[in-house]
């Protein structure tokens, strides 16, 4: 779960937000991690992982969940700064996440590997969700400063 810190002192204005509701959409999100983590110093394997686990959860976000959106911010946590991400649908939700975090498991057609992979990537990993009620979905990568 990320830290109730962090999420308070997301800077003001600073975050954006990315509609996601086609593969366009999904390119143009990995561009604008990539872009964020570049601007904050963040390695190219960092930047690899957190662009990967983007990438994951928002094909999820179009495939399961139909559509939704994408929220890039900085934040801060005492001494780290870091970017997080927060993918957001009004799809049918998440019956048993454990279940879903599983490696192999799918409820569509692909691999089984976005969430729980998104996961091992991320430094922070968060889910809301509820059958019937959508899924938020927030990841996190940090940055001593």
């Amino acid at each position: 779960m990320l830290g109730a810190q962090a999420q308070e002192r997301v800077q003001a204005g600073a975050q954006q937000i990315l509609p996601l509701h086609s593969d366009e959409d999904v390119v143009r999100l990995r561009k604008q991690v990539r872009d964020s983590m570049v601007a904050m110093g963040f390695g190219l394997i960092e930047q690899t992982k957190i662009i990967t686990a983007a990438s994951e959860l928002a094909r999820n976000t179009l495939r399961y969940g139909g559509g939704g959106e994408a929220r890039i911010a900085r934040v801060c946590d005492g001494a780290r700064q870091g970017l997080e991400l927060r993918f957001v649908d009004a799809g049918p939700g998440i019956d048993d996440i454990p279940l879903a975090l599983t490696d192999g498991y799918t409820s569509g057609g692909g691999l089984g590997l976005g969430l729980g992979g998104a996961k091992r990537l991320a430094d922070a990993f968060h889910i809301d969700t509820a059958p019937g009620a959508g899924t938020t979905v927030t990841i996190a990568k940090w940055k001593l400063f």
